[in-house]
């Protein structure tokens, strides 16, 4: 195995960075929607809207442990940097390794949460296919 450098764990900042925006802009996303069915259910309480915020709390959920594991990364890239400046190299691969482990992690929950998305998408794609066969 090569020699892990300063630059190694560097290059996942942007990567890292990027992840996270993402991740907040879904956040944002889920809001403006939960909001939205808020007001909806205040208005009309019916099944349909509870399945709704059902599903939304369930991607709500994922997208934050996805940002903390996410943010848990870069951390410990920082830490895998402190670690190597002051010449610990055995402990900052480990922690190197625990970081990408955690990015997967983050990256696998964030294929759970647009299957969810996806078929409560295909939930409303079939009521309008419904309705207009009607």
């Amino acid at each position: 195995m090569e020699q892990l450098t300063l630059t190694t764990p560097a290059l996942l900042f942007s990567a890292i960075s990027l992840i996270m925006l993402a991740y907040t802009n879904r956040f944002l996303a889920y809001a403006a929607v939960v909001r939205a069915l808020h007001d909806k259910y205040q208005k009309k309480k019916n099944k349909v809207l509870i399945k709704q915020i059902e599903n939304i709390k369930k991607r709500l959920y994922l997208t934050r442990s996805m940002q903390i594991f996410g943010i848990t990364s870069l951390l410990l890239c920082v830490l895998t940097m402190f670690l190597i400046y002051i010449q610990q190299h055995t402990i900052a691969v480990w922690i190197f390794g625990l970081a990408l482990l955690l990015l997967i992690l983050s990256l696998a929950l964030l294929i759970v949460e647009i299957q969810i998305s996806v078929k409560a998408l295909e939930h409303h794609i079939s009521d309008i296919e419904n309705n207009e066969a009607l």
